[in-house]
């Protein structure tokens, strides 16, 4: 892919992301993301202990609220709430402000996971991609993956979650329940943490928005090469994680090198893939997903 063919297609990401980012369903999206606690460091150790699947915690009147109800039978997942003593003060104006001291204790409190939980779907901006894979994408990707000197594995402990990179173990992780398509895609992006997001070597200050934007951006470009248009996914997954069109477009632009620099990486993997596939004699294959 020649450097302008590259610069189109992440103008094509920016685009999206801004036809998205002033659309309804992305104020609805973030309408929800607005009823979610931001839960403390402690906190959230305390749910991946108990929870490690979870993807969405709220309190079980949240969950009512936005039209989901907690399954009868269903266990809490415990966290601690801190106490607080308020006062009321009033200005010369007579205007009244509520003042807030530092938690004095904390109690516990339980939160359920949305997959404990059955009601009213909430809105989603990254849908995942449906059907089948160009034809031997995904092996030629982990194969790829594999020189990189990571395993890839097909997971059924993932939950929710698309896929993950582990740079201790060397392990990039793919959910099996996802369709074909979707894991092609999410291989990539995963193989593009692998490439560019090794916590011993990564800046110190770069933010998880700008990995994960850098991730997906590289995904999406791969996946425009080999013809699977993962914009439904792409577009939404990006935007949730850098915020709307302008600063996702900046944050594109600050990393538009590193980006390509990794797509053309992998796309010139799976093109030497493609011409030794030609080439090769017939062989007997296990199982893959098609």
């Amino acid at each position: 892919m020649a450097s302008n063919q590259k610069s189109d297609v992440l103008e094509r990401l920016r685009e999206g992301i801004i036809n998205l980012t002033n659309s309804h369903a992305w104020t609805s999206w973030l309408d929800v993301q607005r009823r979610f606690h931001s839960y403390s460091w402690g906190n959230c150790l305390l749910i991946a202990l108990q929870r490690p699947d979870a993807t969405r915690i709220a309190g079980y009147r949240k969950w009512q609220d936005m039209g989901r109800q907690v399954r009868k039978g269903e266990k809490g997942i415990v966290i601690l709430a801190p106490i607080v003593n308020s006062i009321k003060v009033e200005d010369e104006l007579g205007n009244t402000e509520t003042l807030e001291a530092n938690p004095r204790a904390f109690r516990a409190a339980y939160v359920f996971d949305v997959s404990q939980t059955d009601g009213e779907p909430l809105p989603e901006i990254a849908n995942r991609l449906t059907g089948n894979q160009p034809s031997g994408t995904f092996q030629a990707l982990a194969a790829f993956a594999d020189g990189l000197g990571f395993r890839v594995e097909l997971s059924d402990s993932l939950g929710e979650v698309n896929g993950d990179c582990n740079h201790g173990i060397r392990r990039i992780r793919v959910n099996e329940a996802i369709e074909a398509r979707q894991a092609v895609k999410t291989l990539a992006h995963e193989i593009g943490h692998a490439i560019l997001h090794d916590p011993s070597t990564r800046p110190e200050d770069v933010t998880r928005g700008q990995i994960e934007l850098e991730a997906e951006s590289v995904a999406y470009v791969v996946c425009s090469e080999i013809g699977l248009d993962s914009g439904q996914y792409s577009f939404g997954y990006v935007a949730g994680w850098a915020g709307g069109g302008e600063a996702a477009s900046k944050m594109i632009s600050q990393s538009a090198q590193r980006i390509n620099r990794t797509a053309r990486q992998i796309i010139d993997a799976l093109t030497v893939h493609r011409e030794e596939s030609v080439t090769a004699e017939p062989v007997q294959h296990q199982a893959v997903l098609v």
